[in-house]
């Protein structure tokens, strides 16, 4: 292996916060053999007002308040670091963040790491954890709020098989009867997902079926499905949404919804939509609206943001972003405002 020099070039990635160039620095052993290091530094200003009480970033839930409060912060718990690892056909990944919690703003504010993705990939099978085949990543808009409108989106990591052939995939993933009882958990969730491509975007249905133990000796079945695309406008603009219905429980939403409450399976309409506008090559806007709606946790929640990023360099994006997050039935929303830079490595 060490006869071969080492070299280093740009490797494209997409991830969902922007449309900066993210490049991965290469390491070539071999013809066949390489190793790739990427992720991206993140810092968040952002400042909320409101009488929903002051998150990080806006997940499905949230916590109404007596009275209206303000709170401003600056944090850099996005910055995440990866590496890929490639020996032909076999390929591993892994990914860290700092959203793992600790520390304190008193002093250090110090964050432990948490992984993100962890997984092997042999040709048309992927082992470990990473995004739930349920998920279209394409249809994430960029936002400078981590994930942007996660009350109308599919967004969960766990452990899984999966099976690609094509626009297919078949997983079964790791179970879990949120408000039921999982030690009894012991059937894998099954998705299957096929995803039309072309020159016009993507477009992606999705099923889902579960086991849902509410006791040792009771369970329901849960079933769910969406359909969620990224299509392609005029010139470099697009269009992404999400529709998710059914018995889908914590795949949507981030805590918006249990899988059961008081042992009945929990139903779910969640939808997003986003229009991304590029103003020229570097400047470009995206306007963001989503909600989601339970029956019997009575959840009726949603959010909408526009921003504007730019890339001052290949490397490093900025942008300003404001928006809000509303909870219709507690009367109980607030506004948000949020500049973020991101330096892609």
């Amino acid at each position: 292996m060490m006869k071969h020099s080492l070299k280093l070039a740009a490797a494209g990635a997409l991830l969902a916060f922007s449309g900066s160039a993210l490049s991965g620095y290469e390491i070539k052993l071999s013809d066949d053999d390489k190793l790739i290091f990427g992720g991206y530094i993140k810092m968040d200003a952002r400042y909320v007002d409101g009488d929903v009480s002051y998150k990080d970033f806006w997940i499905g839930s949230g916590s109404p308040r007596e009275d209206n409060a303000s709170q401003f912060r600056v944090f850099a718990n996005e910055t995440r670091f990866n590496t890929k690892y490639v020996h032909g056909d076999l390929t591993g990944f892994i990914e860290m963040d700092f959203y793992g919690g600790g520390g304190t703003q008193v002093i250090s504010n110090s964050a432990n790491p948490r992984i993100r993705h962890a997984f092997i990939n042999y040709k048309n099978v992927l082992a470990g954890q990473t995004w739930s085949t349920f998920m279209n990543t394409s249809a994430i808009p960029e936002t400078a709020d981590f994930a942007g409108a996660t009350v109308g989106l599919v967004f969960i990591r766990q452990g899984q098989l999966r099976y690609t052939n094509g626009g297919l995939q078949l997983s079964i993933e790791n179970p879990e009867s949120e408000g039921g009882a999982p030690d009894y958990d012991n059937i894998p969730d099954v998705i299957a997902k096929y995803t039309l491509t072309g020159d016009w975007g993507n477009l992606s249905l999705a099923a889902m079926g579960r086991e849902l133990n509410i006791d040792k000796d009771d369970s329901e079945t849960a079933f769910g499905g969406s359909v969620a695309g990224k299509i392609n406008t005029f010139g470099k603009d697009d269009f992404r949404f999400q529709v998710h219905f059914g018995e889908v429980g914590r795949y949507v939403g981030v805590a918006l919804a249990k899988d059961l409450v008081n042992g009945k399976v929990e139903d779910t309409t969640a939808y997003l939509a986003a229009y991304r506008h590029w103003w020229n090559e570097t400047l470009r806007s995206t306007f963001m609206y989503g909600r989601a709606e339970t029956d019997l946790g009575d959840a009726d929640n949603s959010q909408w943001s526009v921003n504007l990023f730019n890339n001052l360099t290949k490397e490093l994006a900025v942008g300003f972003e404001v928006g809000q997050f509303k909870m219709h039935n507690a009367d109980a929303d607030s506004y948000y405002g949020q500049f973020s830079m991101r330096y892609a490595l």
